[in-house]
């Protein structure tokens, strides 16, 4: 569905200035932005996949992954086509580099109430916006997730972090989490990988932070890329000195659409990666994409296994009101009543 769009600005000769994501495109009339999905029609920002649902899934939780927020419950995962990014690796290409500048099918018409309405008959805890970018689609997102909060449901996003912050502004009274890619900690692996820029995914990090949205991080680490010890220190302290309780999943890197100039990460580099977080003061670090390596939450004090889990399920999850049943210490987090 073809609606007019939120956070953009009338300039001079009919162009429209995008608030929404740190690209902050000026399309003139007929043209679209760098998502593909927002259009100059006539003067005014309209967005073409308002309601068109590309994909949807009954998914638990870690698969966000987020593994501090309500572990163990099931969330209802939603999204369009499109992504403001343009990452050769990307795992979901086959919806995120779709746009309508191609003609690209539109998904399923489904309206935010029916999505509230699916997530709460199959008992989700909350609303995932995930697989593509959810800041492209931020009017479909921001109404569903006004009313998942008003029914008592949870919203998170699974994001690039490249949104603005008067969009991060916008939808924090109905945000909850986020799960933010880290991609790499240079400016130029931005620019050439992603056609993008490092600064505003860390100062989103940073706001969501500040505005008390719960944040997880994820670095995909690609061989040759972003696998060296002086960038996976720097991501570390980076997310350390926003919170040290903020939990780094570090993910294994397989290739995928564009990109295969690189082998499937080796899992040793993934668990140096997990002695740099440490060493840099991070209390919570997760190796993920790895078969049967343990993504168990341990206690930040005393290391007993709070909550343990076997791939995507939580088979244990012993902590009391958000404590360590051993020592009393507290675990960061958003967890059950």
């Amino acid at each position: 569905m073809i609606r007019e769009a939120m956070l953009w600005e009338a300039a001079d000769d009919d162009r429209t200035v995008c608030a929404l994501c740190a690209h902050r495109c000026t399309p003139s009339p007929g043209e679209f932005g760098a998502c593909g999905v927002r259009q100059n029609r006539d003067g005014r920002l309209h967005t073409h996949v308002y309601g068109e649902v590309i994909a949807a899934h009954v998914d638990p939780i870690e698969k966000k992954p987020l593994f501090h927020y309500l572990p163990g419950s099931l969330s209802f995962s939603m999204a369009t086509a499109g992504c403001n990014f343009r990452c050769p690796f990307c795992q979901n290409w086959q919806i995120s580099q779709l746009d309508a500048r191609k003609g690209a099918p539109q998904g399923q018409a489904l309206t935010p109430e029916e999505i509230v309405s699916a997530a709460r008959a199959r008992k989700c805890r909350s609303i995932a916006y995930t697989y593509t970018e959810p800041t492209i689609y931020f009017e479909y997102a921001y109404d569903t997730a006004r009313l998942a909060h008003a029914a008592g449901i949870g919203n998170v996003f699974v994001t690039n972090g490249y949104m603005t912050a008067e969009a991060l502004r916008t939808i924090r009274p109905y945000l909850d989490a986020a799960n933010v890619d880290l991609k790499s900690f240079r400016d130029e692996f931005y620019r050439s990988m992603c056609k993008a820029r490092l600064q505003p995914v860390l100062d989103s990090i940073r706001l969501m932070r500040e505005l008390d949205i719960w944040v997880e991080v994820t670095t995909l680490v690609v061989p040759g890329q972003n696998d060296s010890s002086e960038e996976l220190s720097s991501l570390a302290r980076f997310i350390a000195d926003v919170d040290p309780d903020i939990p780094w999943h570090i993910s294994r890197y397989h290739p995928d659409y564009k990109y295969d100039d690189s082998p499937p990460t080796p899992v040793d580099t993934l668990r140096r990666a997990a002695r740099i977080g440490r060493d840099a003061g991070l209390r919570y670090i997760y190796v993920g994409n790895v078969w049967g390596e343990e993504e168990s939450t341990r206690c930040p004090k005393c290391g007993s296994v709070v909550i343990e889990r076997r791939g995507f399920s939580v088979t244990s999850d012993r902590l009391v009101h958000g404590a360590c049943p051993e020592c009393g210490a507290a675990v960061a987090g958003v967890f059950r009543d």
